[in-house]
């Protein structure tokens, strides 16, 4: 008897030692018109729960608190950052970016800390004068996510103009900031740790790269991909070999950056996410859903899509990429064969916008 009460109570505790994250289900958070917040069981097909957010326009922005409580987006016509409780549905959290006489908003550039406790905000600011404006320098407004609801920053890092993505790793050592180079930045204090070329790489038999780098979805397999684009010095711009896409591939873990050309120049597309599971499986989307090999540089399926989307992200176990922006419809493809398997639609069927989609355990 006593070894069978022991044998019960070491099955007891090895229950009580699994982490929490085992019972996480996994969910999808995006945002459609007017200023509402989404969220998505991407299992069960279906959206969970609908949030009305304060202020006016289309939220843009979205991060999520590590332990997948809280969601903060960027809403207000760029101009503010509101963080919701995904239980509750209260605010939390709100930064007015504007202030004085100063007009700011936020350009693209959102990232959280890997320990849920500071905000990067990319932000633009101009001063409103009598009859100019005066363009203000840019910069990475850090804000402390226990600030409440008149959330100043606390520190404002210095970037160039043109930086469009924040993306940081997963030790919080290092924050990159996507533009014309990736800067690899000290996030205490700005300092630059390193420089990856971009539109100043050094090759003189092509032209400078085209990068339009203004979603992130790296959740997954913590990986930024994205697609670029490029031409061949001197070549005869009738010769389909003159353009040619690339991918450009960013780990955040190492740090090690990659730009190499997969295909002449065939599609459009705008964003990319990488598979968690192959991680050598890159999706792109925009009027087509693409899978490229970004170990070996080559395509490997292109499938057109009902509709333009501007976005996508992928399931933890690499099976499912969902497609979503512009409309207002998630589609859900199989990573596999690129087959349509199932479609969300969305709130009133109204448009996402540019909103991004990120994946989320709660």
């Amino acid at each position: 008897m006593k070894s069978k009460s022991l044998a019960a109570a070491l099955v007891c505790l090895c229950v009580l030692a699994l982490p929490a994250t085992a019972s996480a289900k996994e969910f999808i958070l995006t945002s459609v018109k007017p200023n509402t917040l989404v969220l998505v069981d991407a299992a069960a097909r279906k959206v969970e729960r609908s949030y009305a957010l304060a202020g006016d326009g289309s939220p843009l922005g979205i991060v999520t608190s590590p332990d997948g409580k809280i969601a903060y987006v960027v809403t207000n016509h760029w101009g503010s950052l509101i963080g919701i409780d995904l239980d509750s549905g209260q605010e939390v959290f709100h930064a007015d970016f504007s202030h004085d006489d100063l007009r700011v908003r936020n350009m693209f550039g959102l990232e959280i800390s890997p320990d849920g406790k500071e905000l990067f905000v990319m932000q633009s600011p101009v001063r409103l004068g009598q009859g100019e404006y005066e363009v203000k320098d840019v910069g990475i407004a850090v804000y402390g996510t226990d600030a409440g609801l008149k959330a100043t920053p606390r520190r404002v890092l210095p970037v160039p103009r043109r930086t469009t993505n924040l993306l940081i790793s997963p030790d919080g050592k290092r924050l990159y900031a996507v533009g014309w180079d990736v800067l690899t930045l000290d996030p205490a204090d700005g300092k630059v740790l390193k420089v990856d070329k971009v539109l100043n790489w050094d090759r003189p038999d092509q032209a400078p790269p085209d990068l339009f780098g203004v979603w992130i979805q790296y959740e997954q397999a913590g990986i930024f991909a994205n697609p670029y684009y490029t031409t061949r010095a001197g070549a005869d711009p009738k010769d389909p070999a003159a353009a040619r896409t690339g991918m450009l591939v960013l780990d955040l873990a190492t740090g090690k950056f990659t730009m190499s050309e997969f295909e002449d120049t065939s599609a459009i597309m705008f964003s990319s996410v990488v598979n968690p599971v192959r991680r050598n499986e890159a999706f792109s989307i925009y009027n087509t859903l693409t899978k490229t090999d970004i170990e070996s540089n080559r395509l490997i399926k292109r499938v057109t899509l009902p509709h333009t989307n501007y976005c996508l992200n992928i399931s933890g176990d690499g099976k499912e990429v969902y497609t979503a922006g512009t409309m207002g419809d998630i589609g859900i493809y199989s990573s596999e064969t690129l087959e349509r398997i199932g479609q969300i639609d969305l709130p009133g069927g109204n448009d996402m916008a540019g909103s991004w989609i990120r994946m989320v355990q709660r």
